[in-house]
């Protein structure tokens, strides 16, 4: 009965997808309204940024949680279940509880459908406004909130939090954020708030001075994590964190960081790619700031929060011979990143790419940087409209791939198709979207348990 009546809850969810991306705050405000403005009890750590928003936030929450608080953790896709979109502490939202928050929203939202005004809500709107009615029902002591797209008009910048954070700006969503860094990095720039730190790791010159004029017109203090080399790893640097990559091993690598007030030597991480460590010096330099707020953190939680964190889809190695590896890089910065990484963690002798795409990115760039590693291809389309179409990613990747491509609408035979292919020493792939990786995990992990579907372990 409540798996049926989760399944329901799920479903009308996923149907508010029709509404397409819809920015702006009209909509969610009048909902919240309605709501008594649950996210106004609560106190934030808010994410944004191009890539990296999502390992920020996963290392931060782990760290503060192994120092004895209670975090609550939105961030999306999901990559497993929907539930994983909004946690306390590790613990995702439980279904029953899901079904009654959207059992009291759904009403509310038709209602607002039907009237004169802003119009319908979209589905990210609305996740997030269960969100906030969830974290406000348990109260934790501190809600990390990653912003959907952009940042101005994204549904989650109705709070005002503790610290804001801008992990790094390139181009993406060009179509609604703008076609030039400068455009998108005002759009990210739109989570500063008056007197609220800002922090960023944000490193393009254009990007970094729209960043600083908002800051100095919103009064905020900026603060920079600055990328390796930059300036020596020093400590008490004025308003700069910097860090130094350290070894790499088969499970994550090591690192030095040097903040506003701290330094920690060989600290561990279990994520791969050397794009991590900026993203786990962010995390630190965050919670320096929220120490200002009463969030104390002690080395030895420090050194396991870290030594702890999970995110799935990030270079993530499910099985051997072949390898695979799963990626969510989903735009060119991303994509250029995963490619530089892979010779550094993994070892194979011919690479297969499963390559799913969202159709508002700027797939040209992304498949310019990783098809020059691929020896064969197969191109799929996960289970979302924005999905580019088999068609128009082969023509594009035909003007850069000469080797054997694959076309497979279905994700899960997709990623059959490529284990095929692929000897014992080699590798596949699969990348382009988190929408692909977690439908190619999905299959992968429920083959694997049933041993059928040609997912051998």
């Amino acid at each position: 009965m409540l798996q049926s009546a989760y399944n329901e809850a799920v479903d009308w969810i996923h149907s508010l997808g029709r509404f397409g991306m819809k920015p702006g705050l009209e909509r969610i405000q009048a909902l919240l309204e309605r709501l008594g403005n649950p996210q106004r009890s609560l106190r934030y750590l808010h994410i944004g940024g191009s890539n990296g928003k999502g390992s920020t936030a996963a290392m931060a929450a782990s760290v503060l949680q192994e120092s004895g608080y209670r975090v609550g953790l939105y961030t999306s896709p999901y990559l497993i279940a929907f539930s994983n979109r909004m946690s306390i502490n590790g613990e995702d939202i439980p279904p029953g509880e899901l079904v009654e928050l959207v059992d009291r929203v759904r009403p509310l939202v038709e209602e607002l459908e039907r009237e004169p005004g802003p119009g319908a809500l979209s589905q990210f709107e609305v996740v997030t406004a269960l969100a906030f009615l969830f974290f406000a029902r348990r109260r934790p002591d501190l809600v990390i909130l990653e912003v959907g797209l952009g940042g101005r008009l994204d549904a989650t910048n109705v709070v005002t939090p503790l610290v804001s954070v801008i992990t790094n700006i390139s181009l993406e969503h060009t179509a609604v954020l703008g076609d030039t860094v400068e455009a998108i990095a005002r759009e990210k720039a739109g989570i500063i708030k008056p007197g609220v730190p800002l922090l960023t790791a944000a490193q393009d010159p254009a990007a970094l001075a729209v960043i600083a004029g908002v800051c100095r017109e919103r009064e905020a203090p900026l603060y920079r994590v600055l990328p390796p080399g930059e300036e020596p790893c020093r400590e008490g640097a004025q308003g700069a964190a910097a860090f130094a990559p350290g070894r790499i091993t088969p499970e994550g690598q090591y690192f030095s960081y040097c903040g506003f007030a701290r330094r920690w030597e060989e600290l561990f991480v279990p994520l791969r790619g050397r794009y991590q460590l900026s993203n786990a010096a962010t995390a630190l330099a965050s919670l320096e700031l929220l120490e200002r707020h009463g969030f104390a953190v002690g080395e030895k939680a420090l050194r396991r929060g870290l030594e702890k964190t999970f995110w799935p889809g990030r270079l993530e190695r499910l099985r051997e011979k072949p390898l695979l590896i799963m990626d969510g890089a989903h735009n060119p910065a991303g994509m250029k990143a995963l490619a530089a990484a892979l010779p550094d963690y993994f070892r194979y002798r011919r690479l297969v790419l499963v390559l799913g795409i969202m159709a508002d990115k700027d797939y040209n760039a992304m498949l310019a940087a990783i098809l020059p590693l691929a020896d064969a291809l197969v191109l799929t389309r996960p289970q979302i409209d924005r999905a580019a179409d088999l068609e128009t990613l082969a023509a594009a990747a035909g003007r850069c791939f000469n080797g054997p491509m694959l076309k497979e609408e279905d994700v899960g035979l997709a990623l059959r198709k490529a284990l095929d292919l692929a000897g014992e020493e080699d590798a596949v792939l699969v990348t382009g979207s988190l929408y692909t990786v977690s439908e190619a995990r999905a299959a992968f992990l429920a083959g694997r348990a049933s041993r059928r579907h040609g997912f051998p372990s």
